[in-house]
């Protein structure tokens, strides 16, 4: 089992004839991805050819590309100042997953199309600024790259931080994920800590959840007090930034503390009391998670081959 991605999931890549576009949509299909299509209007009829002579097409528009393949996720690189129109064409389209990986986009187009999403009820939005997501050994949506995925298991992630969530994959990539999922670090996002917890209590298969959060703003306050009224499955997490100093920005949009709030601490004393084991270093994290499943280690690890 996995959440959002699964072996279902069907891809289209809008911006795919791009740089950045080709080069990630190779890594998705080293992950295994089912890439079906690309978005370009202006290339529109046009086959694209990746390594063991796989062809992909090029669709006009992204509902012609639903058409065509059936597609039900899509993967965004295209630069910020063209990311509200294309997201907005996705959510018109009723395409049901949406990964925005481009960073830089504005808070005003990220809050218009993130409405637009919630008035439709159709599409959940993963992003902006984010590297995707990865069910392992089944389908990744996004820029982690494949020589990173860890085994296929029982661990749930969700992180703000792209690197981060490369690190955590690497540290318990033994122990295995059934789904790792990088939220973004932008003020505004389309998929919070909450809703990615929520599914994955909500996940048969899903036995623990590991929560990377950053400096800055309320997300992490709220998601403990979620966890501590509606998760029963044990959590860790790691906040980045216990270093930082006060009033600067560090690295994302949304890692500012202002007012005494938003601090590494706060948000650790805030997740303890709703019953999660904080780590000061990821390290120290993954390590605590190995510590709550070490009765069920070996059968995560059977699981994960």
């Amino acid at each position: 089992m996995s959440i959002f991605l699964d072996e279902n999931s069907a891809i289209i890549v809008q911006g795919m004839t791009g740089s950045e576009g080709m080069k990630h949509t190779q890594r998705m299909l080293d992950s295994g991805s089912r890439i079906v299509g690309g978005v370009n209007p202006k290339k529109a009829g046009e086959e694209l050819e990746f390594n063991d002579g796989v062809t992909i097409p090029v669709f006009g528009s992204v509902r012609e590309a639903m058409k065509a393949t059936g597609a039900n996720v899509s993967v965004i690189f295209v630069p910020a100042k063209f990311t509200k129109a294309a997201v907005e064409e996705a959510i018109h389209a009723e395409m049901p997953l949406v990964v925005v990986i481009t960073e830089g986009v504005p808070v005003r187009d990220t809050a218009e199309f993130f409405a637009l999403a919630r008035e439709k009820g159709t599409t959940r939005i993963i992003g902006p600024n984010c590297p995707g997501l990865i069910t392992p050994g089944v389908s990744n949506a996004g820029i982690i790259p494949a020589n990173t995925a860890p085994n296929p298991g029982k661990i749930g992630l969700v992180s703000k931080s792209g690197t981060l969530t490369y690190q955590m994959m690497y540290e318990l990539g033994d122990l295995g994920f059934s789904t790792c999922v990088g939220i973004g670090g932008d003020p505004i996002i389309g998929t919070t800590h909450i809703a990615a917890i929520e599914a994955f209590q909500a996940d048969p298969d899903t036995e623990a959840i590991i929560m990377i959060g950053e400096i800055g703003g309320d997300a992490e306050e709220y998601a403990a007090e979620y966890i501590r009224d509606h998760v029963t499955k044990p959590v860790v997490a790691y906040i980045a930034g216990f270093t930082a100093p006060e009033g600067k920005t560090m690295g994302h949009a949304g890692a500012i503390v202002s007012g005494g709030s938003g601090t590494a601490e706060g948000k650790k004393s805030a997740l303890e009391a709703a019953g999660v084991k904080v780590g000061k270093t990821p390290t120290q994290a993954a390590e605590l998670m190995r510590e709550i499943l070490v009765g069920s280690s070996a059968s995560l690890t059977s699981a994960s081959r």
